[in-house]
C-alpha cells in the first residue's frame, strides 16, 4: 500500500513539474495570441494602468491627501469597476453609478432631516423601517425588464449607498461631510474613467458592434463557398463520431462566430445606445437593427452548419455523380457569397445595394442549376420497370434459369410454395439489399442540393434586414457607373418551386 502511495506521488510530482516547466511558455503563447486578435486590449490595458495611477496621487501626495481624506480610496475603487473596454460601457457604468450615489444621498439626508423631528427616541425605528421599505423597492424594481436591462447597476449602488449613510448616520454626527467627501472621490473617479475613454484611443460600441457584423457577413461568404468546394474536392476527408472541429477549421469557425454572438451583439447594442455619437446630417444609428440583422445571420448560419454536415457523412455520394453537378453547385454558392460580400461592403460604406443586380446573377444560378437536375433526373429514380425486374424473385432451376412471378406462387402446394421460399428469399433479400444501398448513395447529394437550395431561400431573409438598415440609418443612395438608382420594390428570389423535386417530378 505505502509502495502504491509513494507512485502514485512520483507520478503527481512529474506531472507538476512538467506542466511548471511548460507553463511559462504556454503563458507567452496565450499572452501573445489574445494581444494579437485585438491590439486594442493592450491599449486598453494600458489605459487602466494609466488611470489607476494618476487616482493613486489623491492617496499618494500629501496636499491632495489632507483635501480629501481616507475616502480618496473610493476613487480608486470606482476606477476598478466602472473602467470598461468601450465607451458606452464606462458610460453607461459611470453615469448609473453618480446617478445612483446621488440619489441615494439625497433621499438618506431626506430621511435623516424626518427621523430628527421627534427626537431620539423614535430615530432608530424611522431609520429601520426607511431601510426596510427602501430595500424592498429596490429588490422588487431590479425585476423590471427595462430596469435590469439599463439601469440593474444603478440601483445596486443606490442601495448600498442609502445604506451606508443611512445606518452610519445613527452614530456618525459630521454624516453630510462624510457624503460629501465619498460622492466628490466618487465623481473624481467616474471622471477620470470618461476621460480617459472619450480621450486617449477611445474605443466605441457602436465601432465594435458595426465592424463585427460585417465580420460575419464575411465569415458567412467564405464559409459557404469552401464548403461547396470542399465538397467537390478530389481529396476524401472522413470524419469519425468521436472527432470534434478543430480551431483551424476554417468553416466550422466561420458560424461559430455567428452563433455565439447574440449576447454581445445585445450587449454592445445596449452601450452604444449610452454614446454620444451620431450619423451624419445629425441621425442616431438603428443599433437595434443590427441586433435584428445579428438574428437573421444566426438563422441562416444554422443551414450552413447542416450544409457543413453533409462533407462529414458516413454515406457518400459517388464523385463521378457529384462531379455531374459541380459548377452548377459552385457557381449558386459564388452567387450567394457575392450577396454576403455585397451587403458587408453596403454596411461597410454605408450606402444602399442594387437588389437587381443581386438578384439576377441568383436566378441565373438557380436555373443553370435547375437545368442539370432535370437532364439527370435518373440518378436519383429508376424506371418502373427497371424497379419490378430488381425486386421480382427469381427461381433457378437444374435445366436453366427461369423467371417466377409473385402471382404464380398461387398455383404451388403448400409444400411447394415452402420450398420455393427457401431458394427465392436469400437472393431476393440480397438483390434488395444491393439496389437499396446503391439508390441511398445519391441521396447524401440529393439532401446537400436540397440544403444549398435553403441558404438561397433564407438569404432574402438577410437582405431584407440589410435593406431595413440601411433605410433606418440613412444610408446612401446606390449610384454605379450606369448611375442605376435603387428600386423601391423588393424582387423576391424565386425558390419556391425546388428545382431537385421539379426534376424527380418529371
Amino acid at each position: 500500500m505505502a509502495e502504491t502511495d509513494r507512485r502514485l506521488w512520483n507520478t503527481y510530482l512529474c506531472s507538476f513539474a512538467e506542466k511548471a516547466k511548460r507553463f511559462p511558455c504556454l503563458a507567452w503563447r496565450t499572452t501573445w495570441k489574445v494581444g494579437r486578435e485585438d491590439p486594442r486590449r493592450a491599449i486598453h490595458s494600458f489605459k487602466v494602468g494609466l488611470a489607476l495611477t494618476l487616482v493613486s496621487l489623491l492617496y499618494l501626495m500629501e496636499p491632495l491627501f489632507k483635501g480629501i481624506g481616507e475616502n480618496a480610496i473610493w476613487a480608486v475603487m470606482t476606477v476598478v469597476v466602472v473602467m470598461e473596454f468601450t465607451v458606452g460601457a464606462t458610460l453607461s457604468k459611470g453615469l448609473n453609478r453618480g446617478f445612483g450615489t446621488v440619489l441615494a444621498g439625497l433621499l438618506a439626508f431626506l430621511i435623516e432631516y424626518v427621523a430628527d423631528i421627534p427626537g431620539r427616541v423614535f430615530r432608530a425605528t424611522i431609520i429601520g423601517t426607511a431601510v426596510f421599505l427602501i430595500g424592498v423597492v429596490s429588490a422588487f424594481v431590479r425585476f423590471i425588464p427595462y430596469i435590469k436591462k439599463n439601469y440593474d447597476y444603478g440601483v445596486v449602488i443606490f442601495l448600498l449607498t442609502f445604506n451606508l449613510i443611512t445606518v452610519s448616520s445613527y452614530r456618525i454626527d459630521e454624516v453630510w461631510n462624510m457624503a460629501k467627501d465619498r460622492i466628490s472621490t466618487i465623481a473624481i473617479g467616474c471622471g477620470l474613467c470618461l476621460l480617459m475613454c472619450l480621450v486617449v484611443f477611445p474605443n466605441w460600441s457602436g465601432e465594435v458592434l458595426h465592424t463585427s457584423t460585417i465580420s460575419k457577413l464575411e465569415g458567412l461568404a467564405k464559409c459557404i463557398q469552401d464548403c461547396v468546394v470542399e465538397y467537390f474536392s478530389e481529396s476524401e476527408k472522413r470524419v469519425t463520431e468521436d472527432d470534434e472541429p478543430s480551431e483551424d477549421d476554417l468553416i466550422y469557425n466561420g458560424y461559430k462566430a455567428v452563433l455565439e454572438s447574440k449576447a454581445s451583439d445585445e450587449a454592445l447594442a445596449l452601450q452604444a445606445g449610452w454614446e454620444p455619437r451620431f450619423s451624419r446630417n445629425c441621425h442616431r444609428m438603428p443599433w437595434r437593427q443590427y441586433v435584428k440583422v445579428g438574428a437573421t445571420l444566426r438563422h441562416f448560419s444554422y443551414t450552413v452548419v447542416a450544409l457543413h454536415e453533409c462533407l462529414q457523412t458516413e454515406i457518400q455520394t459517388p464523385r463521378s455523380i457529384r462531379a455531374l453537378y459541380k459548377d452548377s453547385c459552385i457557381r449558386l454558392a459564388q452567387e450567394v457569397s457575392r450577396v454576403l460580400m455585397e451587403l458587408a461592403s453596403s454596411i461597410r460604406n454605408k450606402r444602399h445595394f442594387s437588389l437587381e443586380i443581386l438578384s439576377n446573377g441568383l436566378q441565373e444560378a438557380l436555373q443553370d442549376l435547375n437545368n442539370v437536375l432535370k437532364s439527370h433526373s435518373q440518378v436519383f429514380l429508376l424506371s418502373k420497370s427497371d424497379t419490378t425486374n430488381k425486386i421480382t424473385p427469381t427461381h433457378r432451376n437444374h435445366g436453366g434459369d427461369s423467371i417466377i412471378s409473385a402471382s404464380s406462387f398461387e398455383n404451388y402446394s403448400g409444400e411447394q410454395l415452402r420450398e420455393g421460399q427457401k431458394k427465392v428469399l436469400r437472393p431476393s433479400m440480397s438483390k434488395n439489399a444491393i439496389f437499396s444501398l446503391q439508390f441511398s448513395e445519391t441521396l447524401p447529394f440529393a439532401a446537400f442540393a436540397s440544403i444549398l437550395l435553403e441558404i438561397v431561400a433564407k438569404l432574402d431573409n438577410v437582405i431584407y434586414e440589410v435593406e431595413e438598415l440601411g433605410r433606418l440609418a440613412h444610408f446612401r443612395e446606390f449610384k454605379d457607373d450606369t448611375e442605376f438608382d435603387v428600386i423601391s420594390e423588393r424582387p423576391l428570389i424565386n425558390v419556391s418551386q425546388d428545382p431537385l423535386s421539379s426534376s424527380v417530378a418529371e
